[in-house]
């Protein structure tokens, strides 16, 4: 009785080991499934089932989690969910607590676009050098998308609204599911080859990172880099993003704004060419106005040019010539004869006899004055000469000399002024009064 007694355990003991048991043999698992039986009570937990066609298991999400999901769970949605296994005691119900819940494939969708992006990128495919702007005005646009879908009527509608006289030719192709992206890249290049277009347009309207998987395809992002006319890409709504979108040389976030950024708003046109009119207008009115201005100088010179107006003109010319040159005539003979009287009467000024008056004269009067100014000068020039003399005797040696002293001087002239000038046997001069002396010294 007493081991038998120490093996019975009440359901709060065995539910505790058998959570304990779970949760220590399994760490987080990934479960894809379907989603049933979908409650969120006001507690704002999450609670559902995940299912297969022969098993399912029962899952809570509580509300801390569960806020931040970003699709709605709804009953046969397909899941992957991660969490933890475990046991609420207080039913015996084996669960998986969820710490996140995604729709089935987004997750690997997800990192296959990240990592495709990445490699693309670094290849320099998105790069804005590479883009080329729009045709300043589209004539012929083609349009890549489902014929039957909403992006295409949406696109429609602003291009005949806004711009009705655009050439549009739809090109149908398939916009999800697997040969998509393979029609698309064969229709653009189709597209792009026949030269017909000034711009495509890529597009279709929003949904799932997998509906929209035909425009992530890699050969789809090659395609769009490489084709010669420019490409928009518009799908999904704002905040899809594609690697379409990325290649595209421009990215419109809808369908209907990517028609706006296409085509000019009609009514834009219709004011320019209005003001375009007006300019015509007022340039043809300048322009004819000046014409006739023309019109007018040019009627006054053929006016002047008939043969009667031109002989009256040379005849007056003529008339008008023959009174300055008579002038001119007059003009000169009266400075002729001016000149003339000009030089007599110089001639009767320079005459040879009266020159020689007026010469004998003049040396009549000078004739006295040379004799009194050289007696003058040489006055002068004596006392000046006296001075220097005497000047001349106060500073020479010659005068010391008289009085009993000698200059000594060496052989190349230079005077001896002291005994460490002359070294023994060296010849010098001793200049006296009355004569020199030829010494050497000892």
């Amino acid at each position: 009785m007493t081991d038998t007694a120490r093996d019975i355990l009440t359901p709060t003991q065995l539910n505790t080991l058998a959570r304990d048991l779970l949760e220590g043999a399994f760490p987080l698992v990934w479960v894809e499934g379907e989603l049933g039986n979908v409650t969120r009570p006001a507690s704002g937990h999450l609670y559902f089932t995940l299912k297969d066609a022969r098993a399912q298991v029962r899952c809570a999400m509580f509300k801390p989690k569960s806020q931040w999901l970003k699709f709605a769970p709804r009953e046969g949605l397909r899941v992957l969910a991660r969490g933890r296994l475990t046991l609420y005691e207080a039913r015996g119900d084996y669960q998986l607590v969820i710490d996140s819940l995604e729709e089935a494939g987004e997750g690997a969708l997800r990192r296959a676009f990240d990592e495709l992006k990445a490699r693309l990128a670094a290849e320099g495919l998105f790069d804005d050098a590479r883009k080329r702007p729009l045709p300043e005005h589209v004539r012929r646009l083609g349009i890549l998308t489902s014929p039957t879908g909403a992006a295409v009527r949406d696109v429609l509608s602003v291009l005949q609204r806004r711009f009705p006289l655009l050439e549009v030719d739809v090109l149908p192709v398939q916009v999800q599911g697997e040969t998509a992206a393979a029609q698309i890249v064969d229709m653009l290049q189709r597209a792009a080859r026949g030269g017909r277009y000034d711009a495509l347009l890529v597009t279709r309207g929003g949904g799932s990172l997998e509906d929209l998987w035909a425009f992530n395809d890699e050969r789809l992002a090659r395609a769009i880099a490489a084709s010669p006319v420019p490409v928009v890409s518009a799908v999904g709504h704002e905040t899809d993003f594609t690697l379409a979108d990325f290649a595209a040389d421009l990215r419109a976030p809808t369908p209907s704004v990517a028609a706006e950024l296409l085509v000019p708003d009609r009514r834009d046109l219709l004011t320019r060419v209005h003001a375009l009119q007006r300019r015509l207008a007022t340039t043809q009115t300048h322009r004819l106005r000046n014409a006739m201005q023309r019109a007018d100088r040019a009627a006054l010179r053929l006016n002047a040019l008939r043969p009667q107006a031109r002989l009256d003109m040379l005849r007056r010319r003529q008339e008008d010539a023959a009174r300055r040159l008579h002038a001119l005539w007059r003009d000169q003979q009266a400075r002729r004869a001016a000149a003339v009287r000009h030089a007599a009467a110089v001639l009767r000024a320079h005459a040879p006899q009266r020159r020689l008056e007026q010469v004998r004269a003049r040396l009549l009067a000078l004739a006295p004055r040379p004799q009194a100014a050289v007696a003058r000068t040489l006055q002068r020039e004596a006392l000046r000469l006296r001075g220097l003399a005497r000047s001349l005797e106060a500073i020479s040696p010659l005068a010391t000399v008289a009085r009993g002293y000698a200059l000594v001087t060496k052989e190349d002239g230079t005077l001896v002024r002291s005994v460490t000038q002359v070294q023994p046997g060296d010849r010098v001069d001793a200049r006296l009064g009355d004569g020199t002396l030829k010494l050497r010294a000892e």
